[in-house]
């Protein structure tokens, strides 16, 4: 990838995203457009930790479970503004990450898989059973930025779902800059040589263990982000956001759209969040009409939906 495959890459995202709302029929899709990108965002953290550095985790919600709760709880008992809030839960999930990491790096394959599950459940069972500060399953309130006076100052009148559209995009925007900046640099580099072979790694003098630790910190600091926007876009949060499932459907949408690129799994999250709305019409059948649609992206397109979709018109460009 070179400099400027980088910043055609920005410019078609964001071009897509400035025109996409003259083809919303009413202000929902702008909350569906922005749930896009924030499911986006923690999926881009799983391409640096699956696509670049070549290590899986099933726990990946429980990291965005600490931001939602940071913004939801910082707010009441410590004071802070919510905008601060998702700073510190940001850094509570990177120096969890930098903890855990240390050990459970060490494995290989399923075992590593399941000690991150193992983490991603205990964050959800503590997040449902301790109801006197989470509030449990029935989750809790998460106060809100108080911007919207001072957009009115400045002549901005924008709804809800306008206002988290413009953020959630400005912010996937700037860490799609970043994750394709790492792809290129010195850092970026080992982390895809230990995902090819870590023993060849090793060889070359790559410290294996310190970077995998790194593409495991930053891939918790996005979905701790992740988790934060989506708590104050939607105002109230459950334990559901660390669930296992969510973990799953994070997984799922990086590898759906192309796990191995950053705009690919941006694309396979579009499609995963999208595919519940148009699929509603085939009621009690969506999630079996759901499952055979990824059965035969997986069959036919091994690659991920754009990596295999480019793959193809190249080839029949030559």
């Amino acid at each position: 990838m070179t400099g400027k495959s980088k910043w055609i890459q920005l410019a078609v995202l964001a071009i897509i995203m400035l025109v996409l709302p003259f083809f919303f029929p009413s202000g929902y899709y702008y909350r569906v457009g922005a749930l896009i990108f924030v499911n986006a965002l923690s999926v881009v953290g799983l391409v640096i930790l699956i696509g670049y550095a070549g290590q899986i985790s099933l726990g990946h919600a429980g990291f965005a479970g600490i931001g939602a709760y940071s913004c939801a709880l910082a707010p009441v008992h410590l004071g802070l503004h919510p905008a601060l809030a998702v700073l510190l839960g940001a850094g509570i999930s990177g120096v969890l990450a930098l903890l855990i990491g240390r050990p459970i790096l060490r494995l290989k394959g399923y075992y590593l898989a399941v000690a991150t599950l193992g983490f991603g459940i205990l964050v959800s069972m503590i997040l449902s059973n301790e109801r006197g500060l989470t509030g449990g399953p029935d989750g809790i309130s998460v106060p809100g930025l108080g911007l919207r006076p001072l957009l009115r100052d400045m002549g901005l009148r924008l709804s809800g779902g306008e206002f988290w559209y413009i953020v959630n995009a400005v912010v996937l925007l700037v860490s799609i800059w970043i994750a394709l900046n790492l792809y290129q640099s010195a850092t970026g580099r080992a982390m895809r040589a230990l995902h090819g072979s870590e023993t060849a790694a090793m060889t070359v003098g790559i410290d294996v263990a310190r970077f995998k630790l790194q593409a495991f910190v930053l891939s918790a600091v996005y979905a701790s982000v992740a988790g934060s926007l989506l708590a104050l876009q939607n105002g109230f949060i459950t334990p559901d956001v660390a669930g296992f499932m969510h973990s799953v459907e994070m997984v799922t949408m990086a590898v759906l759209g192309g796990v191995g690129s950053v705009l690919g799994a941006t694309f396979g999250a579009a499609i995963l969040t999208l595919l519940p709305q148009v699929l509603t019409v085939f009621a009690d059948y969506e999630q079996l009409v759901l499952g055979f649609v990824m059965i035969l992206v997986m069959i036919f397109l091994p690659l991920g939906l754009l990596p295999s979709i480019a793959a193809r018109v190249r080839w029949r460009g030559v």
